[in-house]
């Protein structure tokens, strides 16, 4: 029996961005992206541990929006097109770059892993990725679990308890019909916590959820074994805290270990320094100076364009350095803690999916790396999921954490501050106003149904974290402005239209193609609590669908 365990848990989330009425979107990249550099290469290097019966363990939430995206036909078909174009210039690259025996190597590795990737994509999965991540969740080596519908900071929905009831029924919902079983586990979005969210959780069936290290250590009463076991909430929910130690050393600009020189620059790229008529083809949008994805230069101080080469071999060994260092530094905490516990510790490594490939590109790597040494070099420590170690039935303590999130500051300021707190009392007024339609219009059938569906996607999508953070962010906050402004108003319209009886059949088409997320979608979501439907029967209506 190991002496403790080890959860690594990746956080898959893009907000819902599709736009169908431009052939190019930039904001549309971040999912290609994310594709490419993200989740590819980690469900390859999965793959391979299993190929090499690797005995690892890992859990991925993915969020419903993410998970929408990868089910859409448009996205599929743009984001294979991307990874083509992409394949395409890495060749031209390779022949650039012949004969110099500082780039060629890295040409060559960029050619080799755009064509596993368009194979695995294009071909293999035929591009749509919840296959791929069915068949991983299928092996036994990985855990899936749920966000919430549209990532909705919970905390600041709650003041209509509705709102925080759509955001899960939904999610759990759209789990269900894509994986055949509702979550065990869910993220909350930002990791953000209050008490009394359990509540609605617990209707759903929801098992546990993943919560700042504050948010257990601050728990009333204070947990026994801090973060190094789960708590309980009152309705029996477990609760697992963030481990402070593994965030520092795979988060921290400073001290973590995509900082090292070694690894790869991620704001020097060909599409800013190669010439304009070469790579304006490959850029997106074409003709807009832009990255490409393609990095010559590593991780060294100075200006951009002072950065040294990079060297593909002497990061991959650095990342396997990193990766015994990682888990090293796992087996002496194992090694403290389970002196003074009665029970092996859990140590709970939460991140962003896309912190691993995106802007770490050695990451996949690291981690591909980590499972194989706690596989191959050791005895002390086992790699878990929150729903294994549940499994084991230990005896947890009943505390109520305290309300938190993984936000600057540990709270809600990231969500609520002068950049963006205009939007929240135009959020509330439309939960309420989206409350009353779905009270008021309980057996709606056709035109009026249709419209009143869409009214509550158009609220789900507009009660996003993504639109204030952004904000909060100033990195794209004019379109974030303007998609939770566009949501509001759609909606607003929609419910004038539906109230008066005068609902515009063309424009409400057009809009249902446009914001086509969750088509399934019903409306009474957001009837009144003491109105909604029991858990069991939405789950075998989400069933029959």
């Amino acid at each position: 029996m190991a002496e403790g365990y080890l959860s690594l848990i990746l956080h898959g989330h893009l907000p819902y961005v599709r736009h169908p009425e431009h052939e190019y979107s930039l904001e549309e990249k971040w999912y290609y992206e994310a594709v490419l550099e993200c989740y590819i290469p980690i469900l390859i290097a999965m793959e391979r541990l299993e190929r090499d019966e690797v005995d690892y363990a890992l859990t991925f939430s993915l969020s419903p929006t993410l998970l929408s995206l990868m089910e859409d036909r448009l996205i599929q078909e743009r984001c294979g097109r991307y990874i083509q174009r992409l394949y395409e210039l890495a060749e031209k690259e390779v022949q650039r770059t012949a004969g110099d025996p500082i780039f060629a190597p890295v040409a060559q590795m960029y050619r080799q892993r755009l064509q596993e990737g368009d194979h695995f994509f294009n071909v293999r999965y035929e591009r749509c990725l919840t296959e791929a991540f069915r068949e991983r969740a299928e092996s036994g080596h990985v855990e899936l679990i749920t966000s919430c519908a549209t990532h909705g900071y919970l905390p600041l929905l709650a003041q209509q308890k509705e709102s925080v009831y759509a955001q899960v029924a939904q999610a759990v919902e759209y789990f269900a019909s894509l994986f055949g079983q509702p979550p065990r586990g869910i993220w909350l979005p930002e990791c953000a916590y209050q008490p009394g969210i359990e509540e609605t959780l617990g209707e759903f069936g929801i098992q546990y959820f993943i919560t700042a290290t504050h948010g257990v250590l601050y728990a009333a009463p204070r947990p026994k074994y801090g973060v190094y076991s789960p708590i309980l909430t009152n309705n029996g929910i477990a609760v697992f805290g963030r481990d402070p130690e593994t965030t520092t050393q795979v988060w921290s600009k400073n001290e973590g270990y995509p900082g090292d020189y070694y690894y790869r620059e991620f704001y020097r790229d060909i599409g800013y320094d190669l010439d304009f008529e070469y790579i304006k083809d490959y850029l997106h949008p074409p003709g807009m100076r832009g990255d490409t994805g393609l990095k010559y230069h590593r991780i060294t101080g100075g200006r951009l364009e002072d950065k040294e080469p990079y060297i593909p071999e002497r990061a991959r060994e650095k990342a396997a350095e990193h990766a015994g260092n990682f888990m090293f530094n796992r087996e002496k905490q194992v090694e403290y803690l389970s002196t003074v516990m009665d029970r092996p510790p859990i140590i709970v490594a939460p991140y962003d999916a896309e912190l691993f490939g995106h802007w770490w590109y050695e990451g996949p790597e690291w981690l591909e790396f980590l499972c194989r040494k706690i596989h191959f070099d050791q005895q002390q420590l086992q790699m878990i999921t929150p729903g294994e170690y549940l499994d084991l039935r230990y005896p947890l303590q009943v505390c109520t954490p305290c309300a938190s999130s993984w936000g600057n500051k540990g709270y809600h300021e990231v969500w609520l501050n002068s950049a963006n707190d205009w939007l929240w009392r135009h959020l509330h007024h439309a939960a309420e106003q989206m409350i009353r339609l779905a009270t008021d219009y309980p057996e709606a059938e056709g035109l009026l149904e249709a419209a009143l569906n869409q009214a509550a996607r158009e609220l789900l999508l507009a009660q996003s974290s993504d639109w204030p953070f952004i904000m909060t962010a100033k990195t794209m906050d004019q379109y974030a402005r303007r998609r939770a402004v566009d949501h509001l108003l759609r909606f607003r319209k929609l419910e004038k239209e539906i109230r008066r009886g005068e609902i515009d059949a063309h424009w409400l088409a057009k809009l249902q193609a446009a914001d086509n997320i969750f088509p399934y979608l019903d409306y009474r979501l957001f009837q009144r609590l003491e109105l909604t439907m029991p858990v069991e029967e939405a789950l075998e209506q989400a069933a029959q669908v």
